[in-house]
């Protein structure tokens, strides 16, 4: 299959290759204050063959290889022999049987993703930029991070003999820090916020000409991070009558810059182009209260840059570098926007915790505050599966708090 990046705004297309981050044209339009202009996506030119396979009809990994058939290679752009020998990606989506009974929502399902190598969702791109910069021979990569990303770029890039730089945030959680120093990676911490951060490690890729892998900037963030769309139909089943997976009636992603919403999203497009699925899940936009500029301007159609301030650290960003090619996306399917705040989130924290023994971190529970808030307007026999995304233990200075025991 013949892959490249296209620009979802002007159409311009260019090779997959080193160097290559956004649109010559529409990234012109890029200013302080707005999100990324110019994002690309990752697209392929021909269909798949009867023989190629998909996603949906095996047992698959993060880097679309599936035991007994042929979908080895052709789901992402990047040769299945480049990936790290890391175990990314096959996270369980798993039946809370207690929730369901308490909620009253026979079909809920959690998709844990807190079971990656460095406990968060972020490995499946940092995985794909891993493969990419080991296929094109480079040997160093650069990140902005809140925590995430930058502990799971350490954690992968150790796994693949990578030299990983990260700009962090001095208010980042001192777990995820360790993390970084204990993968081997470079520390470099930012004074100020994630947006500052962002822009210090661009300037450093462009001084150095190393790798960045910095979120939505790199369009293979987006693309590896649509993985979990193909294990989630996978895992819920085909219809015996059809043969085609089950697309989940509504999905509810935690969101900060969009680009894990805009993966999940994406590889449902993915799916039903190649006739793996047939039909969407209804997305659902969940935002910290104090952080909300994608759920903002899905109600107003105008991105407002405020600073943010909320408990759930993953998901705070001013301005959401991928907030215009989300929220494009968003416009093409059912969705809408929930908003929680940290004392919601605090408490459904502590509610998923008791209730199912999954511990995730702040962000992953404000996906499930926002399913708590939205449930009333979803019947109880549809299928619901709500993302939750890092480890409660990546950040407990919430939870002590809620369990008061903070100091």
């Amino acid at each position: 299959m013949k892959w490249l990046y296209r620009c979802p705004a002007c159409g311009a297309e260019y090779e997959i290759e080193p160097g290559r981050y956004l649109c010559d044209h529409c990234s012109q339009e890029n200013r302080p204050g707005i999100p990324l202009q110019g994002v690309l996506e990752c697209v392929w030119k021909d269909e798949p063959g009867k023989t190629d396979g998909c996603a949906a009809c095996g047992p698959v990994d993060a880097a679309g290889a599936s035991e007994g058939s042929a979908c080895q290679g052709i789901l992402l752009p990047v040769e299945a022999e480049f990936f790290p020998k890391i175990p990314v990606g096959d996270t369980p989506l798993w039946a809370p049987e207690r929730l369901r009974e308490s909620l009253g929502m026979p079909n809920l399902w959690l998709k844990d993703d807190t079971c990656n190598p460095s406990g968060s969702y972020k490995d499946r791109a940092s995985w794909l930029v891993a493969a990419f910069a080991k296929k094109h021979g480079i040997s160093e990569i650069a990140l902005a991070s809140t925590g995430n990303a930058a502990s799971s770029m350490s954690c992968i890039g150790a796994a693949a003999g990578l030299r990983i730089t990260v700009f962090l945030p001095k208010a980042a959680p001192v777990a995820k820090r360790i993390q970084v120093l204990q993968y081997g990676a470079e520390l470099r911490e930012v004074d100020g916020t994630y947006d500052l951060a962002f822009d210090q490690s661009i300037e450093y890729s462009r001084a150095t000409g190393v790798l960045s892998r910095n979120t939505a900037y790199n369009p293979l963030t987006i693309e590896g991070k649509k993985t979990a769309s193909f294990e989630i139909a996978r895992k819920l089943g085909a219809q015996a009558a059809t043969g085609v997976c089950l697309a989940p009636d509504h999905i509810f992603v935690p969101t900060g810059d969009g680009v894990i919403l805009a993966g999940v999203i994406k590889g449902f497009e993915d799916l039903l182009r190649c006739g793996c699925v047939n039909r969407m899940p209804k997305f659902w936009v969940c935002q910290a209260e104090g952080s909300s500029a994608i759920v903002r301007a899905m109600q107003t159609g105008v991105f407002e840059a405020r600073p943010s301030s909320t408990i759930a650290d993953s998901i705070s960003v001013d301005v959401p570098r991928n907030g215009s090619f989300v929220l494009a996306k968003l416009g093409k399917h059912e969705s809408e926007g929930v908003m929680a705040s940290d004392s919601e989130i605090l408490a459904a924290q502590l509610m998923l915790s008791s209730q199912s023994g999954l511990f995730a971190e702040p962000s992953s529970a404000c996906a499930f505050a926002c399913f708590l808030k939205a449930r009333k307007a979803i019947r109880p026999e549809e299928t619901v599966v709500v993302m939750l995304t890092g480890s409660g233990l990546k950040d407990i200075a919430g939870a002590e708090r809620a369990l008061g025991l903070a100091k």
